[in-house]
């Protein structure tokens, strides 16, 4: 007789999602990114995903001109997912990679900590130009299933 069958990682999945230049955006890129790590069984954390997510989206509502669609594309790994935001603009986000010396977020500010959190929380991330613009990323790892007692 055979021991148990181990499951091989899936192919991966991803999805590419049109989203309004707007504020509304946000919610509907969490509702996302939740909807597709909850349909897998060893994903990475979902609230962390939906943390950073929910900063990308805002810094291209935010910081990018015009009223062109931004795009969510959420990819689900055997290793963890990796989520890009594509915005129209190629100017790079800022100090996502390398922190800029000597600058502390002020925390008494609504803003200025995203790309901290996204630099400290997510395993890598970056950006990479586009031919309408640039992509800004992140990855987050697997997160092993917790044990339940017996």
């Amino acid at each position: 007789m055979n021991g148990p069958a181990l499951h091989e990682p899936s192919a991966p999945a991803s999805w590419r999602v049109a989203l309004p230049h707007t504020a509304a955006a946000v919610p509907v890129a969490r509702a996302l990114v939740r909807s597709a790590l909850a349909d897998i069984q060893h994903a990475a954390d979902s609230d962390t995903a939906e943390l950073l997510t929910a900063e990308l989206v805002a810094n291209a509502v935010e910081h990018t001109k015009g009223d062109a669609p931004i795009e969510l594309v959420v990819e689900l790994l055997p290793t963890g997912c990796r989520v890009e935001v594509h915005d129209p603009d190629p100017a790079p986000p800022g100090n996502l990679t390398v922190p800029e010396p000597s600058v502390e977020p002020d925390p008494w500010q609504e803003h200025g900590r995203g790309l901290l959190l996204i630099r400290t929380l997510s395993s890598s991330c970056g950006h990479r130009a586009t031919e309408s613009g640039k992509a800004v990323w992140f990855r987050l790892p697997v997160v092993p299933s917790q044990r339940k007692p017996s």
